[in-house]
């Protein structure tokens, strides 16, 4: 039976409207007929990194599918970990992993404390080498992580995309079972090759990314506001084809009573 996952990214909570765009999303996926393999979402959960903003965002992504967050650029470790994980506010690499039945999910953080660019670092390889070693050659495994490792043709996010990307490269090319990886950071639905593997990169919720050939009044109007919340859902089959879906949510409105 094909495994389905959910995939959204840039929540970036902290405000009502922030609040009222995630619920949108969230109240989607609760409200499907049928249980989800995990629910992802690939970074940028708060805006400041502020305790409040986490703890919104703990409300808010209250799943009853499996779910794994990591952190982006505009999230701190400590406050993530203290105001997710309910873990120790140390500045250690978020990482976590989700076995089922079917397929590896490895979450990655790509974050670089300070900066807006992605870097795995060391220890992060390191970990997704183990796991992807203890995997069975035929089990998939999917990788995930913020910033997307490639340019995607949209000046704007491409300054600061993941760097040091080959040596991710050559981690895939040691682990034929990695299927795909999925990120996020573009606030755009798009889709490319990284390492001979989809990548595979979610729509933001809170906004969405201007693209450089569409009409932009000056240089930096590249964010629209009053496109819907979006996201992805990956479908992965017995034989190990993945296939994604893209979905516009209507658009979310902030409560009246302004509890966002």
């Amino acid at each position: 039976m094909a495994a389905v996952i959910a995939h959204l990214s840039d929540i970036h909570i902290s405000d009502e409207r922030s609040a009222a765009r995630t619920r949108a999303v969230l109240d989607h996926l609760n409200g499907l007929p049928h249980d989800l393999d995990a629910v992802v979402v690939t970074g940028d959960i708060a805006d400041h990194a502020l305790p409040e903003e986490y703890a919104k965002a703990r409300e808010l992504l209250a799943c009853r599918h499996p779910l794994l967050v990591c952190p982006g650029n505009h999230d701190d470790r400590a406050a993530f970990r203290q105001g997710l994980l309910d873990a120790p506010g140390t500045a250690d690499p978020v990482n976590q992993v989700l076995h089922t039945a079917g397929f590896t999910l490895a979450l990655c953080d790509s974050s670089v404390p300070g900066k807006d660019e992605g870097y795995l670092e060391d220890a992060t390889l390191e970990w997704l080498e183990d796991v992807l070693a203890a995997a069975p050659a035929e089990r998939p495994v999917l990788v995930g992580f913020h910033h997307p490792p490639v340019p995607l043709h949209t000046p704007y996010v491409d300054g600061i995309r993941q760097y040091g990307e080959e040596r991710l490269a050559e981690l895939a090319r040691r682990h034929p079972n990695l299927t795909a990886f999925l990120c996020g950071h573009a606030h755009t639905a798009a889709a490319t090759t990284f390492a001979g593997r989809p990548l595979l990169v979610a729509p933001g919720v809170v906004s969405a990314l201007r693209l450089p050939w569409e009409h932009q009044e000056h240089p930096g109007h590249h964010v629209h506001l009053d496109l819907p919340p979006a996201l992805a859902f990956h479908v992965l089959d017995d034989t190990g084809r993945l296939t994604t879906h893209y979905r516009s949510l209507a658009p979310a409105r902030p409560r009246e009573d302004g509890r966002g």
